[in-house]
């Protein structure tokens, strides 16, 4: 897979079903926990819609036309304004342990500093390894508890880093 054929775009209607099927996928895959998660959110199914609002972007990553993973940031709900949270971000297979992860990450990262977010909050399970490793090289130290109200009591991994 060459990076030549890789586009990073902000989502578009068309491309809901895919994400979907992406971020479903990955929770089978890696036996993750259903309820309690992103798998159980109603944005999941309406991802384009749920990144409508001020200082959301949700982006995705396409290959040859295949949309094979993403990942946005929102204001944590019920927090203070100036923290984000990165949401979402689950990737086919295919393009795992390639890089393009933490190239769509950096897209995040720098679309909250443009957005005057002063903090990032990311929730994850343990179970999601790799992850919380490229988290943690970019800065995100672990928190005792988790802030906000994102209604995923099934994480217990809960980071932030100061941008």
């Amino acid at each position: 897979m060459s990076k030549d054929n890789i586009v990073i775009r902000e989502i578009e209607v068309k491309d809901n079903a895919r994400m979907e099927a992406v971020i479903r996928g990955c929770f089978l895959e890696f036996k993750l926990p259903l309820e309690g998660t992103a798998y159980a959110d109603n944005d999941t199914k309406q991802l384009f819609e749920a990144y409508q609002n001020p200082r959301e972007v949700y982006y995705v990553v396409e290959h040859n036309g295949t949309v094979l993973g993403g990942g946005g940031i929102k204001p944590l709900k019920h927090f203070e304004a100036d923290v984000c949270e990165i949401q979402k971000m689950y990737f086919a297979s295919e393009i795992r342990g390639k890089g393009y992860g933490k190239t769509l990450f950096e897209y995040c990262l720098k679309a909250a500093k443009e957005q005057g977010f002063k903090q990032v909050y990311i929730e994850t399970v343990s179970a999601l390894q790799a992850a919380i490793h490229i988290y943690e090289s970019y800065g995100f130290k672990h928190l005792k508890a988790p802030y906000g109200d994102t209604g995923h009591f099934s994480c217990d991994i809960w980071m932030l880093k100061d941008l």
